[in-house]
């Protein structure tokens, strides 16, 4: 290996032992910002099998294996003497990490996008950590409910904003590329990643499948969000009632329809704990207190 990098390599490691140190699970990454270590499944006779997150305790399975831990991350750095930099998973605790990536594709101005985004929905971008990347983008670091999960998306918020949420990762500062190299932007190194503004949360969830809860008087519309959490499936449970909640607490119906949202969630599997707390961070993130 050149020398320059085994000194990338080494810098790479440093970065993300310090991010660790911060509450960060890490992955080292490859100078092709992927992740460094190949699948250990890559040969497995039914590549369309249930796939392996790590189960089989080898390394190579991506943003699966980050960790915190310094002794697996040397040892993940130890089996990638090639990674020149590392990434950050999203959507973990204690931060549960959104990404918001603004690129500078040709044609697209996703600065500008943002902005005016937040002007239409009334929300402020907060002051937070900023990452700088090698084309000139910027990466937004925002916190989210842990009750939550924010998906991976590309250009659906706006053209040349991308979504790095649960399952994703961002590469983090100090990461070595073939473009070049990620930097923090001045001023922000110190800053802590800042809640997500609501609405810009609410924005980031997938759109609701189904009916679109929203009928005229307040007691269908307590009623149709009572129903819009009864239909939900596995797996989006939680999402539901986050953003039914979110409704029935814009239109000052929060309080009335705690119990009947809690019991809706009851009848689709989550616990009372569950839907308690989901309800909760919803009356949070929505200016209200319980």
């Amino acid at each position: 290996m050149a020398t320059t990098d085994r000194q990338a390599t080494t810098l790479a490691l440093a970065h993300a032992l310090s991010a660790a140190e911060r509450g960060l699970a890490v992955i080292p990454l490859s100078r092709t910002k992927l992740p460094a270590l190949r699948s250990p499944h890559h040969d497995d006779p039914d590549p369309a099998g249930p796939r392996c997150h790590g189960a089989c305790g080898r390394f190579g399975h991506g943003v699966y294996d980050a960790s915190t831990d310094p002794v697996r991350i040397r040892e993940m750095f130890t089996a990638a003497p090639w990674a020149t930099g590392y990434g950050i998973a999203c959507g973990l605790p204690p931060y549960h990490l959104i990404g918001v990536d603004l690129d500078t594709k040709t044609g697209t101005d996703s600065s500008a996008a943002l902005r005016e985004l937040a002007l239409r929905h009334l929300f402020t971008i907060p002051e937070t950590v900023v990452v700088r990347t090698p084309s000139g983008g910027r990466h937004l670091w925002l916190t989210g409910p842990p009750d939550v999960v924010v998906p991976n998306s590309a250009g659906r918020l706006a053209p040349g904003i991308d979504i790095r949420g649960a399952g994703g990762y961002l590469v983090g500062p100090g990461s070595r590329t073939d473009h070049g190299v990620y930097t923090t932007a001045p001023g922000t190194t110190h800053l802590a990643p800042a809640p997500c503004p609501p609405s810009l949360l609410r924005l980031l969830l997938p759109p609701p499948r189904g009916p679109h809860p929203g009928p005229s008087t307040p007691g269908d519309h307590g009623r149709g969000l009572v129903q819009f959490v009864l239909s939900a499936h596995e797996g989006q449970r939680n999402t539901r009632l986050f953003w039914a909640a979110c409704r029935a607490y814009e239109n000052g119906l929060g309080p009335a329809l705690t119990d009947a949202l809690t019991e809706a969630a009851l009848n689709t599997g989550l616990t009372e704990r569950e839907a308690r707390a989901t309800i909760a961070s919803a009356a949070r993130m929505s200016g209200h207190r319980r």
